[in-house]
């Protein structure tokens, strides 16, 4: 930021209620999104805290981005894990991914 501009930008912040502060040796950020991950290398990120929520400022030079694996079910393995434990595609495919395929495991969980 300007430095001119920055008592500005606090009278700016203090009159909407934020509270602002510079967070750190912030190592990284991780972005996840359903197919990518973004690592931001030692970012400068800065906190302006809200009476309801905080907003984060993260700028950074060194980005590392890697793809996600995003398993891929049998539609009829989803379907049967829906229907056995009464649940809805994104919980039956969630308990998939978290029991690896593995369709029993997946409805025990769902339904104990």
């Amino acid at each position: 930021m300007m430095r001119g501009g920055n008592r500005e930008m606090r009278r700016m912040l203090d009159k909407m209620g934020l509270d602002m502060s510079t967070l750190d040796n912030v190592e990284e950020v991780i972005i996840k999104t359903d197919k990518k991950e973004l690592y931001l290398i030692k970012p400068q990120v800065i906190e302006m805290k809200g009476k309801d929520s905080t907003i984060f400022q993260v700028v950074a030079s060194d980005i590392e981005e890697k793809q996600r694996e995003v398993p891929s079910f049998k539609e009829e393995d989803v379907i049967l894990v829906m229907q056995q434990a009464s649940v809805s595609r994104e919980k039956a495919i969630q308990a998939l991914t978290e029991s690896k395929g593995d369709m029993a495991q997946a409805i025990l969980s769902l339904t104990t």
